[in-house]
């Protein structure tokens, strides 16, 4: 089997395979960010170049609204980011798939550097650098979906958030850096709104925008919200009706996993419910 290989899987989780790697758009986002930092070290030049800088965009570096988030000098910091992303970014991303996952990155980028660019050249500032803007976000939305999860130390993952956010704040205030603090609290309401929109912080009811669908499927004896009826048509022949019923039972258990994941998060499942959701999965893209 050749190393490189275009995924199979049509459920969402990559967008092609290296080897055994599958590269979903988190790994991907990962690698060109690594990529950029290793690039970076040899050629200090190439950082210089693509910071983002709201004055020098306006003076004709359009550039550097679409290189910042890829040059960063390498540090203990820079590899941390990475390693952080890596982590709480594939794991929102088994929640949403990597299609959605990939425009929620995109559309990161676009409030960042609409921020940055806005309040910089109103208020001074704005200089972007590296992934570590993009992770911080990720971070605290894993945060906002996953309040009660242990983190460090078996601490609620919603008071390290606070504190995170507490810190940064804090920073602003200590600094004097009034655009800075402006455009933390401007990208955090918009980054929520947009999340939204996204299928996430779906239990912040008070945020407008789209809510995630919850699955019909019946857990715990709970009674199925009753289904129109269908149309009848032609009668279907024996295996066909028990083709569809396999077809409703996968569904069903799929949808019992899904939301398994997307209340408790992908490493609440056991190994056996790893393997039967990869069976599933298998079983829907063979019926396709």
């Amino acid at each position: 089997m050749p190393p490189f290989n275009v995924s199979r899987d049509h459920s969402g989780d990559a967008w092609f395979r290296l080897g055994r790697l599958d590269v979903t758009s988190t790994v991907l986002l990962v690698f060109i960010g690594a990529l950029g930092v290793v690039a970076s070290a040899f050629a200090p030049v190439l950082a210089e170049g693509g910071i983002f800088e709201p004055r020098l965009v306006l003076q004709g570096h359009v550039w550097r609204a679409f290189t910042w988030p890829f040059v960063d000098r390498i540090s203990l910091w820079s590899i941390l980011t990475l390693a952080l992303l890596w982590y709480f970014g594939r794991d929102l991303e088994n929640q949403i798939g990597r299609r959605p996952m990939m425009s929620l990155y995109i559309a990161l980028w676009a409030i960042l550097t609409a921020v940055g660019f806005v309040i910089g050249l109103a208020l001074g500032g704005g200089a972007m650098a590296g992934l570590r803007n993009i992770q911080f976000i990720i971070l605290l939305l894993w945060i906002l979906e996953n309040p009660s999860r242990p983190f460090f130390f078996g601490i609620r993952a919603w008071v390290i958030g606070a504190v995170l956010v507490a810190l940064q704040v804090l920073s602003y205030i200590a600094a004097r850096d009034w655009a800075g603090l402006i455009s933390l609290l401007i990208t955090f309401a918009v980054v929520a709104l947009v999340a939204r929109r996204f299928g996430l912080l779906s239990d912040l009811s008070w945020l407008p925008g789209r809510r995630r669908s919850r699955p019909a499927h019946s857990q715990g004896g709970g009674v199925r919200t009753p289904q129109a009826a269908a149309p009848r048509g032609p009668r279907a022949s024996r295996a066909e009706q028990k083709a569809a019923a396999r077809r409703q039972s996968d569904a069903e258990r799929m949808d019992a996993l899904l939301e398994k994941i997307s209340e408790q998060g992908i490493h609440s499942l056991t190994p056996a419910e790893r393997k039967e959701l990869e069976a599933l999965r298998e079983r829907r893209r063979k019926s396709r």
